[in-house]
């Protein structure tokens, strides 16, 4: 089943978690109850410095502005030059080099409109790949080619997108990966965007931002990143992001949101500076998912299951080298859900993903599940 929606051509996918429901239905039948997986939703309490500085902001009688306070940009520029090597171009200047962004899905979702990009064109994404790229490109009247390689043929190319670390199999690119894409993307006036959700989520390896100067040279010509506060900080409910990179691109992306009304809240401003500000509260964090992925990862090992990529993130990409709904099945016959690889596309088909965003309980009990 499709969705038709307004506009030639414009047919969108189905929900595609909406099929899980007999999953669902088969593991919430365990006497212990369900242990679901499948979506990455963060579950531990935000930290107190983001409700306070949201609670001090609340009094907002005016709009918001679509390019962010002053000081959330400078928090947002400090940030990203202390977490990961990157210099702004100077945040507070006529020129947006950051704005914030309504968490990082919309953003993700509306950049090919934003950008104004041409319908007809093809949007490069990840083999392997977060749904919304496509999503995206549906709602912008363009197509979709999968690849993880700059291709020979830039022909009717408009948009990268780059997921390092990527959603659903944790997969790192190195530096040499992303500076051939920079240099391909350049090369041919090619936008590369980078989600860069997980940034802050290595575990065997250290992730590099697109915009660090390693690769990309003295200048983010060409180049966007998207950040978000929702794992990191544990504040999906804010739904705060950042968009940084290319001036002119920002810029672009800034005047359409103006039009569009797409403003974070005041008070969610706030919060976003807070969170960026302090770095206690993301360390802390980032150990509670280690603990749990150590924990998960040695059940599911020990199950005879083979963990793929998985460096990074929130996630382990998980095979019984069959189809991945056959390991659906069997998981749900354990009370456990996951999420099937062949959401995010045929490579994934026989790989389920498994979300670190549980309780403490919640994953001692898969590890119980998948010990028999």
């Amino acid at each position: 089943m499709t969705a038709q929606v307004p506009g030639p051509g414009r047919v969108l996918p189905d929900f595609p978690w909406d099929s899980l429901e007999p999953a669902r239905l088969r593991a919430a039948q365990h006497p212990d109850g369900v242990v679901d997986l499948s979506i990455g939703t963060p579950v531990d309490d935000t930290p107190a410095l983001l409700g306070e500085a949201l609670a001090a902001a609340g009094n907002a009688p005016g709009y918001p502005t679509a390019l962010g306070t002053a000081v959330l940009r400078t928090a947002a520029a400090g940030w990203l030059q202390r977490r990961l090597g990157v210099t702004l171009a100077d945040p507070l200047a006529a020129v947006p080099s950051v704005i914030p962004t309504v968490g990082s899905k919309e953003l993700v979702a509306l950049l090919p409109t934003l950008l104004g990009l041409p319908a007809g064109g093809t949007v490069l994404i990840p083999s392997v790949a977060y749904p919304t790229y496509e999503v995206g490109a549906v709602v912008a009247g363009l197509t979709v080619l999968r690849t993880d390689v700059p291709p020979e043929d830039a022909d009717g190319v408009v948009l990268v997108w780059l997921n390092s670390p990527g959603n659903p199999h944790g997969r790192v690119l190195g530096d040499d990966e992303l500076r051939a894409w920079v240099e391909w993307g350049r090369a041919h006036g090619v936008p590369v965007a980078a989600d860069e959700c997980y940034v802050t989520l290595g575990w065997e390896v250290e992730p590099r931002s697109i915009l660090h100067p390693a690769v990309a040279g003295d200048d983010h010509t060409g180049l966007l990143a998207v950040h978000s506060l929702s794992k990191q900080s544990s504040a999906a409910g804010y739904r705060g992001g950042l968009l940084s990179g290319d001036p002119a691109l920002v810029r672009r992306v800034w005047e359409v949101r103006r039009h569009l009304g797409l403003l974070v809240p005041t008070p969610v401003q706030a919060a976003i500076t807070a969170a960026l500000g302090d770095d206690a509260h993301v360390d802390a964090q980032r150990e509670r998912y280690r603990a749990r992925r150590d924990r998960l990862a040695a059940a599911v090992r020990a199950a005879g299951l083979r963990i793929d990529h998985s460096e990074a993130g929130l996630y382990l990409w998980v095979t019984r080298d069959e189809d991945c709904w056959a390991t659906i099945d069997w998981l749900a016959g354990l009370g456990v859900v996951a999420a099937p690889g062949s959401f995010y596309g045929p490579a994934g088909a026989r790989h389920v993903r498994m979300a670190l965003t549980a309780t403490d309980e919640r994953i001692d009990a898969a590890v119980e599940r998948l010990a028999g």
